[in-house]
């Protein structure tokens, strides 16, 4: 670790691996930050790769690509169950679920977004409007409020959650940066256990507090990330020498 910040905390880990440590079993659930290629804990899902461990239920708003993030943990076939928003960039995931090698439940993304956060915050479950009539309300309870059918969906909780952040200190204080702020922070609170990996590591004190997104008494665990590849998930430019297209 190249940081000045020192581990006085106890939560500093040198290594993901190390960071994992102790933490994983087959058949566990895992929460995974990250909204296409932002703000995913990268160093953290090539651990969980490592590890071998397997049937694991995911929850996280897509599923990689091919070659990054929880798709890494697809081509090794470690994921029995995805609880997603939006997994259409990943081919090995569309071929194992056309061939029932995975489960995968469905969720509008307004409604996992706050599936996660309900968890977190110790709440069974809520209603809401999204999905009424429709594919996404079938098995599940709804009630008519004042004409309207609203859907009951529960909070969902996690044995490990693995989030990423800009900076953390060594208590475990996060910042997140612009998008990469996305599932994170309400991932961070619905672990059982969270493990953070972040791009800066600073001692306490050194973060403003008006800035912190997730304090440090949710995070367990955190490791310095190193040599991200910052990666665009689509790149689209303007061709030079055209002129832009007015609808």
């Amino acid at each position: 670790m190249t940081s000045k910040a020192t581990a006085g905390s106890g939560k500093i880990y040198a290594s993901a691996s190390q960071a994992l440590s102790g933490l994983l079993h087959d058949g566990m659930s895992v929460m995974a930050g990250g909204f296409g290629m932002c703000g995913v804990p990268e160093k953290l899902i090539d651990a969980l790769r490592d590890s071998g461990v397997k049937g694991l239920t995911v929850v996280s708003n897509n599923a990689g690509v091919d070659d990054f993030g929880l798709g890494q943990l697809l081509r090794t076939h470690q994921i029995r169950t995805m609880i997603s928003s939006y997994v259409g960039e990943n081919r090995e995931f569309e071929r194992q679920y056309l061939a029932g090698e995975i489960q995968i439940e469905f969720n509008p993304q307004g409604t996992l977004a706050e599936r996660i956060r309900a968890g977190g915050a110790g709440i069974y479950g809520f209603y809401t409007r999204t999905g009424a009539g429709t594919r996404v309300a079938e098995g599940k309870e709804t009630r008519v409020v004042d004409g309207d059918t609203y859907v009951l969906e529960l909070g969902l909780t996690a044995d490990l959650s693995l989030v990423r952040a800009w900076k953390g200190d060594t208590e475990g204080n996060l910042i997140y940066r612009k998008t990469a702020r996305n599932f994170n922070p309400m991932m961070a609170t619905a672990g059982r256990v969270t493990v953070a990996e972040v791009e800066q590591l600073v001692e306490v004190g050194k973060l403003d507090p008006n800035q912190i997104h997730t304090p440090g008494i949710f995070v367990q665990r955190i490791i310095e990330g190193h040599g991200y590849s910052r990666r665009i998930e689509q790149r689209t430019v303007r061709k030079r020498g055209t002129d832009a297209v007015v609808a």
